[in-house]
């Protein structure tokens, strides 16, 4: 079996700098990737798997601006999908979609009880020692400086990430590690791994100098497991990480 060491701090300051501190990116205008068609994973009676590609929003936004998402992209050709949980706008990969409302929520409720577990793909910034380990820090938003969220020790929900590093290159002191996020809070898997000193690359919010060595954030939903609410039987999805 394997052991994990869990990183803590005494403070939030400890991890990031003071919140009134923070440079935040520059909000700007939503241009989504064009639409080639699903990237279609898996397909039955009862359920959809796509891939997801980066810059595309998981589900409609705000205004009319923000209306072309993965979701109404898949609804043109299926048009009772729902979307059952989202990805970040600027993260790749795997997202599962219900067809119908009674699968909806029977998948929903998979999610509710942690019975769907997601394993991720990313690049970061270093070499982590020890090279497999867990993350246990407490997230919360960052009200001043939306949509950032941090670490908040006071009254940030309990959150774990399982990580482990697959390679190490030495010529971009980088890592690809493989990610399970325990919990699902938002941002989750970004805030920890920069919270750990190991950045995202690519992650403008959270990445400082790791943000901007790359046009995409380097994190990409690789594994969807769960089982089939209607067959009970095992379905384990893959996608390879583009980078």
């Amino acid at each position: 079996m394997m052991r994990f060491n869990s990183y803590s701090a005494n403070s939030e300051n400890n991890l990031f700098p003071n919140p009134t501190r923070l440079l935040i990116p520059s909000p700007t205008t939503y241009a989504p990737p064009p639409d080639s068609g699903i990237d279609l994973v898996y397909r039955d009676e009862f359920l959809l798997v796509v891939n997801k590609p980066p810059g595309l929003l998981s589900v409609q936004g705000r205004g009319e601006e923000k209306s072309d998402s993965l979701t109404t992209r898949v609804q043109k050709e299926f048009p009772d999908a729902l979307s059952v949980h989202r990805l970040d706008m600027s993260t790749s990969g795997l997202m599962l979609l219900a067809l119908g409302k009674e699968m909806h929520g029977l998948l929903s409720r998979l999610f509710r009880e942690r019975k769907v577990s997601k394993r991720y793909v990313a690049l970061v910034a270093g070499r982590l020692d020890p090279g497999i380990g867990v993350v246990d820090l407490p997230l919360g938003s960052d009200w001043p400086n939306r949509p950032r969220q941090k670490v908040d020790f006071a009254g940030g929900k309990s959150s774990l990430t399982r990580y482990r590093q697959l390679a190490y290159d030495a010529a971009t002191c980088t890592s690809r590690v493989e990610l399970e996020p325990i919990t699902g809070r938002t941002h989750q898997l970004r805030v920890h791994l920069a919270a750990i000193g190991h950045p995202i690359v690519g992650d403008v919010l959270y990445g400082g100098e790791a943000g901007a060595k790359s046009d995409r954030l380097m994190l990409h939903a690789s594994v969807l497991s769960f089982n089939h609410p209607f067959c009970t039987e095992p379905l384990n999805l893959a996608s390879e990480a583009p980078f």
